[in-house]
């Protein structure tokens, strides 16, 4: 089968390239404003890429088209199609589906030449932490000799890919809450089809497509009702959003894990997030030491090691493996550093543009850290709910644990030089990233940490921050 996949760039159609290519289908696609890990794995495994969506690629002739959720039926001020190729397809009645449907039709419901019967898919949901857990899950699976495939939305640093098809029948699946395609405005993980569900965390997010909190939790009680009775789901007991879900229904089993959970049988932790003990009904059953900071991936690790128990994947090993785990890209990952006498100044590249990410991302490197260092919050807000100006109300409290804030505020809407006048002197705003770059740079002293923000490329302000500070 030969698919064109459009908008392929993204992290989690880029995944499904690259399983759609090892499967043994021919693979092209297009995107525009690519930039690496993903474009750079892409091109990788041979997999053309086309710049632009222009109509002329019907001359391609696939199979079928797939059509990430990126494409819409949008138009430019002149009054032409914003997506030329897709309004090429329909016009010609051509066949295309979304990612999800291709991906669950094809990989996770569809017998391969590895697996012995159906797919056991172990999907993890929430507002925060997917990746991140889902990493964690695949590779105590992995350590574990189960050889399972993978979808995670960026590159675990264990495995060096985003996407395989894997050896055995288990597969881990960053599953998303955001749309399908234009076409079908479900959220994506209700095509997975799951036998094991975490459901992490729930708040609100993705404001240009939910109205508020209570229609993302319908959403995640659809995918609730997909589990069957033999699944289970696995879910964070700290959260009273999830507890709402739960409460419409749930009819498989419930384990619970985070504060709260020891009365029901749940796991729990005790101890620092880089050293603690996982206690099952308030009984120690297991011990993770490893490298990875922060409270928020103690409770990835718990939501882990209980989905990976559903699979018969003892506490003990799955704790252990978690010790070799070595995180994914773009999650707290330096990207250099710079000698200093007084100390070097460090570059991290993180995810986070959610508020709350930002929050927990600082506060875990704050927890790292000795006294007196500072700490440099860089970001900008570029998903589409913090430049609808949503949360702008919650930038100063993300940010309270950085010593300066920089925000990059070309091309929003709203003022934030206001939204952050809370935080006084210690915010900066810039309008572009050549005059951050430079207000950064004047700010910056020996030992700093500049931890850069975004779920973008952030036009390459990492790579210009380390050149400008060695030639400073």
């Amino acid at each position: 089968m030969h698919i064109h996949i459009l908008g392929i760039c993204g992290t989690f159609m880029g995944g499904l390239a690259a399983l759609a290519r090892e499967a043994g289908h021919k693979v092209t696609g297009c995107d525009t404003g690519v930039y690496p890990p993903m474009s750079d794995q892409l091109r990788g495994l041979g997999i053309e890429l086309i710049e632009g969506y222009s109509a002329d690629q019907l001359a391609y002739r696939p199979d079928v088209f797939v059509v990430g959720n990126v494409v819409s039926r949008a138009r430019l001020a002149d009054g032409g199609p914003k997506y030329p190729l897709m309004e090429a397809i329909l016009n010609a009645g051509l066949p295309y589906t979304s990612g999800p449907q291709w991906l669950s039709g094809h990989v996770l419901h569809h017998p391969t030449h590895h697996a012995t019967g159906p797919r056991h898919v172990l999907a993890v949901a929430g507002t925060h932490g997917k990746t991140t857990t889902t990493g964690m899950l695949a590779w105590i699976l992995e350590q574990a000799g189960l050889q399972p495939g993978f979808l995670v939305g960026g590159v675990p640093l264990n495995f060096g890919v985003s996407a395989r098809l894997g050896e055995g029948n288990t597969f881990v699946i960053e599953a998303d809450e955001y749309d399908t395609a234009f076409f079908d405005k479900r959220s994506k993980f209700l095509h997975y089809r799951p036998r094991t569900a975490i459901l992490n965390n729930l708040e609100f997010d993705h404001a240009d497509i939910f109205d508020d909190l209570a229609a993302i939790e319908r959403q995640f009680h659809h995918l609730v009702r997909t589990v069957p009775s033999e699944g289970r789901v696995v879910v964070n007991a700290q959260e009273a959003s999830l507890a709402r879900v739960l409460a419409q229904g749930c009819w498989s089993e419930r384990v619970l894990f985070g504060n709260g959970a020891q009365n029901q049988g749940g796991f729990t932790a005790r101890g620092e997030p880089h050293d603690f003990e996982v206690l099952k009904a308030g009984q120690k059953i297991a011990r993770v030491q490893w490298g990875i900071s922060g409270v928020h991936n103690q409770l990835n690790a718990l939501a882990a090691i209980a989905a990976a128990e559903h699979v018969g994947v003892p506490p003990a090993a799955a704790a252990e493996a978690l010790a070799g785990f070595q995180n994914v890209k773009r999650r707290m990952e330096v990207r250099g550093v710079v000698p200093s006498a007084g100390g070097d100044i460090t570059v991290y590249d993180d995810f986070a543009h959610h508020p709350t990410a930002i929050h927990t991302t600082i506060d875990g490197l704050r927890r790292q850290l000795k006294g007196g260092q500072r700490i440099l919050a860089i970001f900008e807000p570029r998903s589409n709910t913090m430049k609808l100006g949503t949360m702008t109300a919650q930038l100063p409290w993300s940010l309270e644990q950085a010593d300066l804030a920089f925000c990059h505020a070309g091309g929003l809407e709203w003022d934030a030089r206001a939204a952050l006048a809370p935080m006084g002197e210690r915010a900066r705003v810039a309008d572009s990233i050549d005059e951050l770059v430079a207000q950064v740079k004047a700010a910056a002293k020996a030992g700093d940490h500049l931890l850069c923000m975004s779920n973008g490329g952030f036009g390459g302000i990492h790579a210009k921050l380390l050149q400008a500070l060695k030639a400073g």
